[in-house]
């Protein structure tokens, strides 16, 4: 009897075993939990509902699930008519981690006043948040956070469902469909808001969930926004456009000369874009045929708005990349690098010498304290359990780029929809999507200049995250809080 035993605790045992070698994650299931908060001096409570929901194919068959987390006010009133804020961030990619717990949402990560990691890690209240003028749903795409594809047995995942440009914003408008329905939220203004590669994504929403999903959008938010457009056009152009960030970055760092750097930025900026328009984009386009002295003459500018040395700038054929700024602005006065994405933050590479940083010091911070942070809030705050990683950055390439037209799809969608806003919001010390990029964007989508009353741009005095400073996330948080209230039509018809 006790060998019989043995062999069926045996057997169990292995049993168990066998079962905890596969990790899979749930394909349709919410976990609820009630919290309250206090924003702007008022307490309110709300509910956090965190899941997975699916993503199906033509035949209704799941073909992936994605994990979101829903903030809902709890209030008396028809939550169906309060605004409702989706939220996506970029990569592509990326996870939806970084506005959602350092940004919009009811809890920031522990970061010091200008956003550098501290310990313990964790979350606080966000005094901040939007959650009292709106709901906020983020939402993962797929190989992002929990979300992940669903291949039947032995079948490879088609890649070309989710890792494009056309294929990201067409299965995420469906999916937005279903949430809005299960939610019962069509009723409620809707606004969209992107980070980085979000901002591409968002742009083409907005017309995809008008077009094939009719639904209609109150606002779009562009955070950081990445216009592939700019990046993939000639040098003379997506070249001088980075030239205004030379200037501000190198005015952070005292690597102006003196007669810019006893200005205040916001006083020297407009001059550094006069001088990017109007005179280093024509010369850039005349290229080999600048003579030597007009190539020196142009070259003096530069290096008066960009901190850099004339010679280097000579060498690049005033050309200069922005992987050089990096590397170079400090390199003969305290031989760090600065950040590509915030260059607030300084970089230790193995030399001083060499043409580009060996690592991404901002992101190798925003890394330190946001991936144990999201990994404790959801478990212990918001009691969503798995052993599934969660992917700060996931599998998505090869990314499909071609095709690419968010930027006219918005100017349509705002075309056809006379309730449709857009609000720009850029940290003057992002290098990799820069504010004068934003600003580009923003005139490009308009070239009539009919729209303009319904684009507005928020420049800050950060980085690509420009909430990570304490400073921005208030004001910036104010400034959606505006955007929204706003934007609301309050009885207005939508017409021309």
């Amino acid at each position: 009897m006790k060998n019989i035993t043995f062999l069926i605790l045996g057997l169990l045992h292995c049993t168990i075993w066998a079962n905890a070698q596969t990790r899979s994650i749930a394909v349709d299931t919410t976990v609820v939990t009630a919290h309250t908060t206090t924003i702007n001096g008022t307490t309110l409570a709300y509910t956090a509902t965190t899941g997975m929901q699916p993503v199906w194919d033509e035949l209704g068959k799941p073909i992936a699930t994605l994990f979101y987390t829903y903030y809902k006010k709890t209030t008396k009133e028809n939550s169906a008519n309060r605004p409702l804020l989706i939220s996506f961030n970029g990569g592509p990619g990326s996870a939806s981690v970084w506005m959602h717990v350092a940004y919009t949402g009811p809890k920031v990560i522990n970061i010091d006043d200008e956003g550098y990691p501290v310990q313990p890690y964790g979350v606080h209240e966000n005094d901040y948040s939007i959650l009292d003028v709106a709901d906020i749903v983020y939402v993962n795409p797929v190989n992002t956070g929990y979300s992940r594809t669903i291949p039947e047995s032995g079948e490879e995942v088609e890649r070309e469902l989710f890792f494009g440009i056309n294929a990201d914003i067409k299965y995420l408008a469906e999916w937005l469909t279903t949430f809005v329905t299960r939610n019962e939220r069509w009723t409620s203004p809707k606004y969209l808001i992107g980070e980085s590669y979000g901002g591409t994504r968002v742009s083409g929403l907005a017309l995809e969930l008008q077009e094939k999903q009719w639904m209609y959008l109150n606002g779009v938010i562009l955070v950081s926004p990445a216009d592939y457009n700019v990046f993939n056009s000639d040098s003379p152009i997506s070249s001088s456009l980075n030239l205004p960030y030379f200037t501000a970055a190198a005015w952070y760092h005292k690597a102006l000369p003196s007669a810019l750097q006893q200005m205040d930025l916001l006083e020297i900026l407009p001059e550094a874009e006069e001088f990017a328009l109007n005179v280093l984009m024509p010369a850039l386009a005349r290229g080999g045929s600048l003579s030597l002295e007009e190539k020196q003459k142009f070259a003096a500018k530069i290096s008066y708005y960009s901190g850099l040395s004339e010679k280097s700038i000579m060498q690049h054929n005033l050309d200069v990349p922005p992987h050089f700024f990096w590397k170079d602005l400090l390199r003969d006065k305290t031989g760090n690098t600065v950040g590509r994405l915030d260059s607030r933050y300084l970089g230790l590479d193995r030399t001083e010498a060499g043409s580009r940083p060996d690592y991404s010091p901002e992101l190798t911070s925003w890394l330190h304290s946001f991936t144990p942070a999201i990994n404790f809030y959801l478990r212990e705050h918001l009691n969503f359990k798995t052993d599934i990683k969660y992917n700060m950055f996931g599998s998505v390439h090869p990314w499909d780029d071609k095709d690419n037209n968010t930027r006219d799809d918005l100017r349509q969608a705002m075309a056809e929809n006379p309730y449709l806003n857009v609000m720009f919001q850029s940290g003057y010390y992002d290098g990799a999507t820069t504010y004068f990029n934003s600003k580009y964007t923003m005139w490009q989508i308009d070239p009539s200049g009919k729209l303009k009353d319904r684009l507005s741009f928020k420049g800050y005095r950060s980085g690509h995250m420009m909430y990570l400073r304490k400073a921005d996330l208030k004001t910036a948080n104010e400034d959606i809080r505006e955007f929204i209230e706003n934007s609301l039509p309050n009885g207005k018809s939508a017409k021309y």
